[in-house]
């Protein structure tokens, strides 16, 4: 389809929806006209971004629909065109999308071959052993090269130019896979002590820094395209988690069909099959939020909604509790990881709230919300910090008091900024833009601390 005949199509929905509207008997001219200019404003944005104008009209509609009752309506007597769009590509951008998911694809099975060469290399497979010496860093390498293979499928998709913008986004995983090679988890896990677990848990986050930077390109000093990679990134967690279920759902029935006649197979399929079926579908997922441009982003924010008064409430019973008579107590380190998830929970509420962050009448409800959850568990994490100095003056620093103190510095800061900027805004002293730009300032600092953690940190002395 011609892009004239997109636009006259998109228009036709245009004339559409506002029959709609005025046949619905109970929006006044003026309102119809302010609407259609949000109708349009929002199809501006949406081709711009790439996406077929007919489609764009109907994700616009859907839209339109959170702010407006008629539209809704409107919105779901379409709903069938629009389920199409979300499982079928556009005509015209179907020979582009094609061709981003072959290049997923392909990505996506090299750096199944390098997982496999790995982990061979680690355990004696077939791949590995008599090929390269055994090295202790095996399962972060794991870790890491599904994240380098997407950073190279988002370069892809991006076009990107110049040598300097490619080096920079693919640094963080090939600096991060040098260190973990030739550093001190080389020697092997007992002689690296606590590093062992730190830097297989770090390297992941250190390594999305360059899937960042290859999302975001020229734009990364921009608030509004760092949201876009927030949004991304919870997308990518949606599409990834239902792939893997349908992918785990398949493995069990090769299982149940192949291995009662041939058990020795069932190895190979849970490591070649299944591992490497695990590994592809890190770019395939990323291919299906780029082919459907954030027809489904609304999912991230209707969960945080669901939880965050469920979050808030949580954490204020708890931080009472223990205000009351817990905290001579201490807490362990069962207790720390906890609290580090209840943290990190809370700070994806509060953003995946603010990314879809509409006209609503409840905004301020959930703004409260998210307010009293920061709250409680800033309450928590300053009692957690006042037990881990405590500690460290009476033990010594350790590995993990240095991770854990650092982590949770850096997280207490972040959500005690977001929460006086929150009691601003809902004070009204302080604009929500404020809060986001807060956040998408801080976004990078938690990239940074883990390839601290992971490159810096186990080469100083003393610390095992």
């Amino acid at each position: 389809m011609s892009g004239a005949g997109t636009e006259g199509a998109a228009e036709a929905g245009i004339r559409e929806w506002r029959r709609h509207l005025e046949q619905a008997g109970t929006i006044r001219p003026g309102e119809a006209e302010e609407l259609e200019a949000h109708l349009r404003d929002e199809l501006d944005g949406l081709t711009a971004a790439g996406l077929d104008a007919d489609e764009a009209f109907l994700i616009a509609v859907r839209r339109l629909g959170a702010i407006h009752a008629i539209s809704a309506e409107f919105a779901r007597s379409n709903s069938a065109r629009l389920w199409k769009q979300l499982v079928l590509p556009a005509p015209t951008a179907e020979r582009g999308g094609l061709r981003d998911l072959w290049w997923a694809l392909g990505i996506g099975l090299l750096a199944a071959i390098a997982v496999q060469i790995v982990l061979g290399i680690r355990f004696g497979g077939p791949l590995g052993g008599a090929i390269i010496a055994p090295t202790a860093a095996a399962p972060a390498l794991v870790a890491l090269i599904p994240i380098g293979a997407l950073v190279a499928w988002l370069l892809v998709r991006r076009r990107a130019r110049g040598a300097v913008r490619i080096l920079v986004a693919i640094a963080p995983p090939l600096v991060l896979a040098a260190v973990l090679v030739l550093g001190p988890l080389d020697a092997g896990a007992d002689a690296s002590g606590q590093w062992f677990a730190i830097a297989i848990s770090h390297t992941p986050i250190a390594a999305w820094l360059g899937v960042g930077l290859a999302y975001l390109g020229s734009a990364w000093r921009s608030s509004r395209r760092r949201m876009d990679l927030v949004r991304f990134t919870g997308e990518f967690v949606i599409y990834y988690t239902l792939v893997a279920i349908g992918g785990y759902a398949f493995a069990l029935l090769a299982v149940g069909i192949i291995v009662p006649a041939f058990p020795e197979s069932l190895p190979w399929i849970l490591q070649w099959g299944l591992g490497s079926a695990a590994v592809i579908a890190v770019p395939a997922a990323a291919w299906l939020v780029e082919a459907k441009q954030q027809v489904i982003e609304t999912l991230a924010p209707i969960l945080a909604r669901i939880f965050l008064p469920i979050a808030a409430g949580v954490s204020l019973i708890a931080a009472a509790l223990y205000l009351v008579g817990g905290a001579e107590r201490g807490f362990d380190r069962d207790f720390m990881v906890v609290l580090d998830v209840l943290l990190v929970l809370v700070l994806g509420l509060l953003l995946y709230h603010l990314s879809a962050r509409g006209e609503s009448r409840w905004n301020g409800f959930f703004d409260a919300a998210a307010l009293l959850a920061i709250l409680g568990a800033l309450v928590l994490d300053a009692m957690l910090l006042a037990d881990m100095v405590l500690r460290v003056a009476d033990y010594g620093w350790t590995a993990n008091r240095i991770v854990a103190l650092g982590l949770n510095l850096i997280l207490v800061a972040v959500l005690a900024g977001a929460a006086i900027l929150s009691a601003l805004h809902l004070a009204g002293r302080s604009p929500i833009a404020r809060l986001e730009r807060w956040l998408m300032a801080t976004l990078p600092v938690y990239s940074i601390w883990a390839g601290l953690v992971v490159i810096v940190l186990p080469f100083v002395p003393g610390l095992g």
